[in-house]
């Protein structure tokens, strides 16, 4: 099944070189696939995997390895942000 996925800030580095600059990517994933399933294979650090959300619903920490994915769903992250 196909989902986009798309990475914010810092973590656009973790994307193959050429979805960096649009930071999303088009995924085929297997159907039932959770969100730790689907952000593993990128090696993103847990410490930096802040602000999850599924077609822009909020997905806390301990809901993210058993919340599963759909055809058509948006996975977007964030990492932490700080400013001043």
């Amino acid at each position: 099944m196909k989902i986009t996925f798309k990475l914010f800030a810092t973590l656009t580095d973790y994307l193959p070189t050429q979805a960096r600059r649009s930071n999303i990517i088009e995924l085929d994933v297997t159907p039932g696939a959770s969100i730790s399933q689907v952000i593993e294979p990128f090696g993103l650090p847990p410490k930096l995997v802040h602000l999850v959300l599924v077609n822009g619903r909020y997905i806390e920490p301990a809901q993210r390895p058993r919340t599963t994915l759909a055809e058509g769903d948006v996975l977007a992250i964030w990492p932490p942000i700080a400013g001043g």
